[in-house]
């Protein structure tokens, strides 16, 4: 029982992680626009000026998916959890999402008082406008709630068969009407609850922030050691893209008021203490890159060259977007002491730099540290930055010496040291395949291997995908392959936890994923 939870938090967890992958593009917008308006580089930007209103409409226009962000989830948690048919079920987690809305808002219209909103109308605390009408404002748990209903009664009772003369009612009708009463029955329990957690999370909010540095190293520390288990997408989610830190999340609050903070001289952490949450990006960046060369450093010598062929693309991907597990789990099932201390060095890592007054959107990699922070921030707050760098170099230094020693002092058998290790990349796995070129794309490839690694399609039983890994359910672990045939085939690694694999692919999992589900119909 205990282990089918977990299979299905982390399935969920992969969910929400998804829509989040919009994000960067219209941050890097962003932060060219409020680059573009920074009077002290373009004197010109006079506000008023055509030029200064052609930048604002694409200001603007950038904050879209920001401005939207439960929207964007209600459309994308479907995608990740529908067994099928993902396009009609996304059009049923939409409506079921505007039906919870529109009658919490038009309930609150008239019984306001019974539920604790004395106030109903337009800016008032706690009420926020969705599709035109103004409603509760249940930030993303309301956008979670609407899509995980959509999708529970949608994958029970998609196929369900009807009597003939209610044919027509059959597949997406039949999911909307066993929906609607549960909608406004979740609707109605929202309404009796939602204002006392909104009192309670008002409560975390002021905790996040009187915490200090003892809540960002926990924080952090908590976001990188629970990676294993596929379920710290539940510690950094409800912060970065819910209300626990600040209303709207600390991503999108950092995001609307950009063009404040580039334009104050005050400190950082003084302006947005509660982006020291998200600094998190300096273990992924900093970290890896030293966790790397460490283990080049240890390798044996007439492996180092296939080392570094392993390594650098792992590295390179953390450095500029954030996404370390492809490194990661090059040490994290041969060395879990390493992963600890990673996860250590981190947390620490980013305290320091947060009592030294760093914050901001720092939570990925080198991309949005670029376009979020250093280029619209540098003007009034470089001294900070240079300060970020200096630091992020000594951790990276750290890494170094701590993980060679460790390696060394335990012979870890990290990549190139092992007798018979298996360095193969997806380019090797695309060479090896040009012998027998069937005109297939390498996803295709890889989906045929994968697929077949896993048993094949009458072994599997249910499948997903998070930002780098395949999250599969087989049926009979027995037809599985050993671990180093999906290395051999691309993979940085395999997750096992009974029936539940999660091979992690890398940045294209979404277009292997996509493949594997068109061989298996």
């Amino acid at each position: 029982m205990f282990q089918s939870l977990k299979d299905k938090v982390q399935r969920f967890g992969g969910a929400m992680f998804f829509p989040a992958l919009l994000l960067p593009f219209a941050g890097i917008l962003l932060g060219l626009t409020v680059i573009l308006q920074n009077q002290q580089l373009f004197p010109f930007a006079v506000e008023g000026s055509t030029y200064f209103k052609i930048t604002d409409i694409f200001l603007q226009t950038s904050l879209v998916i920001f401005n939207n962000l439960p929207l964007i989830f209600v459309l994308g948690i479907p995608i990740t959890l529908a067994k099928k048919e993902t396009g009609r079920a996304t059009l049923t987690s939409f409506i079921t999402y505007l039906t919870y809305n529109y009658f919490m808002g038009a309930t609150l219209s008239y019984f306001g008082p019974t539920f604790g909103v004395d106030t109903f109308e337009a800016g008032a605390l706690g009420l926020t406008e969705i599709a035109g009408v103004l409603t509760l404002d249940t930030n993303l748990v309301g956008a979670i709630v609407a899509a995980s209903l959509a999708v529970w009664i949608h994958n029970k009772y998609y196929d369900k068969e009807v009597p003939n003369i209610l044919q027509s009612f059959k597949g997406t009708p039949l999911v909307i009407i066993i929906l609607f009463p549960i909608t406004i029955l979740a609707g109605l329990v929202t309404l009796f609850v939602w204002p006392t957690i909104q009192d309670g999370i008002y409560s975390m909010q002021s905790f996040m922030v009187e915490a200090g540095g003892f809540g960002v190293w926990t924080f952090t520390f908590l976001e990188r050691i629970l990676i294993p288990t596929g379920l710290h997408h539940f510690i950094y989610g409800p912060v970065f893209y819910g209300p626990v830190a600040i209303d709207g999340g600390t991503v999108n609050y950092w995001i609307q008021n950009l063009s404040d903070f580039a334009s104050s001289t005050d400190s950082l952490t003084s302006l947005f203490p509660q982006g020291g949450l998200m600094l998190t990006g300096m273990g992924k960046t900093f970290g890896t890159t030293g966790a790397a060369i460490a283990m080049y450093l240890t390798a044996k010598p007439e492996n180092k060259k296939k080392v570094l062929g392993l390594l650098i693309p792992a590295v390179v991907t953390a450095i500029l977007t954030g996404i370390t597990e492809p490194i990661e789990f090059t040490f994290l099932f041969v060395a879990p002491l390493l992963f600890f201390m990673h996860a250590l060095l981190s947390a620490t890592m980013a305290t320091t730099l947060y009592l030294l007054g760093l914050s901001g959107n720092f939570q990925t990699g080198f991309i949005d540290f670029i376009f979020q922070n250093w280029l619209p921030l540098g003007a009034n707050h470089w001294l900070i930055y240079v300060t970020q760098f200096a630091i992020g170099t000594l951790f990276l230094v750290l890494y170094v010496v701590i993980f060679r020693a460790l390696i060394k002092k335990f012979d870890y058998k990290t990549p190139g040291r092992a007798a018979n290790v298996s360095l193969k990349s997806k380019k090797d796995y695309k060479q090896s395949k040009q012998a027998n070129d069937t005109g297939k794309s390498v996803d295709q490839e890889l989906a045929e291997g994968y697929l077949a690694a896993l048993g094949s399609k009458d072994n599997i039983d249910s499948l997903t995908n998070c930002a780098t890994r395949l999250r599969v359910k087989v049926k009979d672990l027995d037809q599985v392959a050993a671990d180093e045939v999906f290395m051999d085939i691309g993979a940085a690694g395999v997750v096992r936890s009974g029936h539940n694999l999660q091979v992690i692919v890398g940045l294209r999992v979404p277009q292997v994923r996509g493949n594997i589900e068109d061989l298996l119909k």
